[in-house]
């Protein structure tokens, strides 16, 4: 199966090196150099897998345009920059990147972190204890007996589900779903509140959602 790749990359010689890389791994990589072509394409074609996303753009911050991609589509996005202090692979991460790569890297590396992600993100269903999350039908169960989410509900828990293990901020839920990036916290509090009351979690002694004490959330399974 050839999966589709979107790049912006405004290195002319890089972004020809990576397109033709991805190709001998049965990758179909559509490459630009700047972000006004990139969202002409992206905002009338959501037909991709992943974005590889350069930092350092002749037109706009890397930064910017990551927030524009994910209010077009929660698509998977690997940062690949020269920017590599920790810093702004901070930034990155908080703002829900699924990967970052500090340039100079082995091109072999970039081809096993997009087949990570696309592994991860084609597992459609997903159990863990008591529940099942269908994301194709997108819904949710406790055996076999459908629980009513919102869609911000379902994209929050699949979200947090999909980080299994791992502290989230509100900041990070924001950016990884389909909320609005001015969203509060305690509105977070609450839609974090909801599932949990759905999917019978005690937060006061919870067995999926744990409350992390000046950071935000884990989901543990």
């Amino acid at each position: 199966m050839i999966r589709k790749v979107l790049l912006i990359e405004d290195d002319t010689q890089m972004k020809e090196f990576i397109v033709d890389y991805l190709k001998d791994y049965n990758f179909n990589c559509i490459a630009f150099e700047t972000s006004k072509e990139f969202l002409d394409e992206f905002q009338n074609n959501q037909n991709y897998d992943i974005v590889i996303l350069d930092l350092m753009l002749p037109d706009m911050d890397g930064f910017d345009l990551f927030k524009k991609i994910k209010k077009i589509s929660n698509i998977p996005i690997i940062i690949s920059s020269a920017r590599g202090d920790i810093g702004n692979k901070i930034h990155g991460f908080e703002l829900g990147a699924d990967d970052y790569l500090a340039k100079p890297y082995e091109p072999r590396e970039l081809i096993l972190r997009i087949e990570h992600i696309l592994k991860k993100s084609s597992t459609k269903k997903v159990q863990v204890g008591e529940l099942t999350i269908d994301k194709d039908s997108r819904t949710v169960s406790i055996d076999n007996y459908e629980i009513d989410l919102t869609q911000i509900e379902f994209g929050i828990l699949v979200f947090l589900v999909e980080n299994l293990n791992v502290n989230i901020s509100r900041e990070q839920i924001v950016n990884g779903t389909s909320l609005d990036e001015y969203t509060k916290s305690r509105t977070i509090d609450t839609h974090i509140s909801n599932i949990r009351y759905k999917i019978g979690d005690d937060s006061k002694d919870p067995k999926y959602i744990k409350s992390i004490w000046g950071v935000g959330y884990k989901f543990v399974g």
